[in-house]
């Protein structure tokens, strides 16, 4: 099995700053696409940024300039670190992983998430 398991969460002032860390492990085989998405009380999830497996990323407009995103392929691994935090940032933030694991006799395309970390800016 997959497992994505996430730190770096927590309570902060508005303008201070978090880094979440994500690391994949398991029978993963191979890691695409990663990144962040939150989701706040009565919202729907979102997406805050995402990182392919070369590198390219983008952003969420209500985070880019201040949120970068950024992955470890060699540790499986994907950050995010979050700069000038706001108390509308508060949510919960995911991670999230497209991959290949080997199951059922076959190589499977599959969209991993992490169990999420709280994230609480205040005013």
């Amino acid at each position: 099995q997959v497992q994505l398991v996430e730190s770096g969460g927590g309570l902060v002032q508005a303008g201070g700053s978090l880094r979440l860390s994500c690391t994949a492990s398991g029978t993963i085989f191979r890691i695409n696409d990663m990144g962040w998405y939150r989701q706040a009380p009565g919202k729907q999830r979102e997406l805050v940024a995402g990182i392919t497996s070369g590198g390219s990323t983008n952003y969420a407009d209500f985070v880019k300039g201040r949120f970068t995103i950024s992955r470890d392929n060699a540790r499986r691994m994907v950050y995010l670190q979050m700069n000038s935090l706001k108390p509308e940032d508060t949510a919960v933030y995911y991670c999230n992983v497209h991959g290949r694991e080997f199951y059922s006799g076959r190589l499977n395309d599959d969209v991993y998430w992490g169990q999420g970390t709280q994230v609480t800016v205040s005013s």
